[in-house]
């Protein structure tokens, strides 16, 4: 009785080993004729490209709070002339100031009878700075702690890094995923004893400009600004008629 268990255990074996070679025949099969009867192909395509950003967009803001509108004023004159000194001292020429935004600073302030009153205590004035640039290498080392130090209420974003030529390399991107889908179409018409005549459609699937290295990706498409070296990945489907 023992010795049968171990033989039981083979059989079931083997027998689950024959049906899964079985399943897998009829499947690569079922795949043979799909192509085989089909009288199109539909694959999808892809491309990619790296490519490193050729402008550098840097901003910035200060801030600067007074009791009077007009010592504001003339405090954030003076802090922006600290900002141009900054940037001219670091190589920076092309750049533009935004309009100043103006803003009360309410207190509020009890009366003799217990009220309380909502005044004008002061005025905070702000105003930004953005900076273009195709020396990435500038703005990217660009440091506004001097300011800082010099007193001036000043935060910087970090810089963003944009590559301008993006349309073209989406059509030559095209071109290639297009020429990627008919390969792909040709190894699998192959198989089934087919060959490809001509593209019948396509459709442009959604650019995805990630930083290099990344799989991060998004059904609306990204468009990163945040790395300097970059990833283009282009996507196509399209249908072949068989021949």
């Amino acid at each position: 009785m023992k010795e049968s268990r171990p033989q039981l255990f083979g059989m079931l074996a083997g027998l689950f080993l024959a049906a899964g070679l079985v399943v897998s025949a009829m499947l690569g099969t079922a795949a043979w004729v799909k192509i085989k009867n089909s009288q199109f192909i539909t694959v999808k395509g892809s491309a990619r490209k790296s490519i490193e950003s050729d402008l550098a967009v840097w901003r910035g803001s200060f801030t600067v709070e007074a009791a009077t509108l007009l010592d504001a004023q003339h405090q954030i004159q003076a802090d922006r002339l600290a900002v141009e000194k900054f940037l001219a001292g670091a190589g920076v020429t092309n750049y533009a100031f935004a309009a100043i935004a103006i803003e009360e600073v309410r207190a509020t302030l009890k009366t003799a009878d217990g009220w309380s009153q909502q005044r004008t205590s002061g005025y905070r004035l702000s105003q930004s700075v953005r900076v273009e640039s195709a020396d990435l290498d500038r703005i990217e080392h660009l440091d506004s702690t001097p300011l800082v130090e010099a007193g001036v209420i000043f935060s910087a974003d970090a810089p963003q890094f944009i590559y301008t030529s993006v349309g073209e390399a989406k059509i030559e991107m095209l071109a290639e995923a297009a020429k990627d889908a008919r390969a792909r179409a040709e190894q699998i018409a192959t198989q089934g004893g087919r060959g490809i005549a001509q593209l019948h459609d396509a459709d442009q699937g959604i650019f995805q400009i990630t930083p290099q290295h990344s799989t991060d990706t998004s059904g609306e498409g990204m468009n990163d600004t945040t790395a300097r070296w970059k990833t283009i990945t282009a996507v196509v489907t399209a249908t072949f008629l068989l021949k």
